[in-house]
């Protein structure tokens, strides 16, 4: 009875955490308000961005991904802390290593779509993988999204990560 209650306690812990870790993932890359959603339709036209747009478009890339990958590295180091633990069982040890395994191939794909979408001749897109869907925040071309655009990048990702098209939401950065 006593290593039933520990194990519990155990569980709990882990999914305490797993809970901090997404959370604190979510929170660091929500997209900005000031991005707009596209769904496929035309977007209005756009006027071509000055020296210094173009340049904080280039600041929000970079600075999305590095906010991504702080918010994953705290996540791992958590559930390292948790495999590494004395405390823990070999399931919730086994648990946490599935968790590193999964962020690690998420981060992968990440990168994988964004050089992807980068080839297909868009200037710049940060990708944000989690629970069973994907939020793509891409530099659009002069003129804006075009449902064509969207649908390169929507294939992009279909072809990368098996989801469908409804778990999947592209926003062109702000201008």
């Amino acid at each position: 009875m006593k290593k039933i209650k520990k194990r519990g306690a155990v569980y709990g812990v882990v999914a305490l955490l797993l809970c901090t870790a997404a959370y604190l993932n979510w929170s660091y890359v929500e997209p900005p308000a000031d991005l707009l959603q596209t769904d496929g339709s035309s977007a209005d036209s756009a006027s071509a961005a000055s020296d210094d747009g173009a340049s904080a478009g280039e600041d929000y890339f970079a600075s999305s991904r590095l906010t991504r990958e702080k918010a994953r590295d705290e996540a791992v180091s958590t559930l390292k802390e948790l495999s590494e633990s004395a405390d823990a069982d070999e399931t919730a040890k086994e648990d946490a290593a599935s968790q590193i395994s999964a962020l690690a191939a998420a981060s992968v794909q990440e990168a994988n779509i964004e050089s992807l979408i980068r080839a297909k001749g868009y200037a710049d897109a940060v990708v944000m993988l989690s629970d069973g869907s994907a939020n793509i925040v891409v530099s659009p071309p002069e003129g804006g999204l075009q449902a064509d655009d969207v649908t390169k990048i929507r294939d992009i990702v279909v072809s990368e990560t098996g989801m469908s098209a409804g778990q999947i939401k592209i926003v062109e950065a702000g201008s």
